[in-house]
Parts: structure tokens; sequence; C-alpha cells
């Protein structure tokens, strides 16, 4: 299926924040909770660890703010 290539615009953007996230948004998004913790832990090692927290971290702030980056899917 073909693909469309992203504008100057969305390409600079991808990757990014729309804005800064706050603190008591960062606090709310970026700080495991124990669930989340659990879930980590079933990662087989540390590296795999922290790109899990991070993954879940960031998807979990981006679905919320709704932000939407050019994807080639």
């Amino acid at each position: 299926m073909p693909g469309e290539f992203p504008s100057d615009e969305q390409a600079e953007a991808y990757g990014t924040f729309a804005e800064e996230p706050t603190r008591p948004e960062l606090e709310r998004f970026f700080l495991p909770d124990d669930v989340d913790r659990d879930l980590i832990a079933l990662r087989r090692t540390e590296h795999h660890r922290l790109g899990s927290a991070l993954q879940m971290c960031t998807v979990r702030y981006v679905r919320w703010t709704g932000t939407r980056t050019w994807c080639a899917c």
C-alpha cells in the first residue's frame, strides 16, 4: 500500500511532544505506580524494562493529550 511522505512541518515535529508537559502532567503520566512496576518487572533485562517503561509512559501521555504525529503505517 503506497504511503505519503510527511510535510516538512510533520517531519520536524516527529518524535516530539506538541507542548512541554507541565509538572503535574509529568507526575501523573511519567511516574509509574505499583501496577506499572509489576508490568515492567515482567521484562527480561534492565534494558527491556527501561524501554517498556518509557513506551508505557509516553503512549499514556500522547493518548491523553490527543497528540497525533505522522506515521508511516
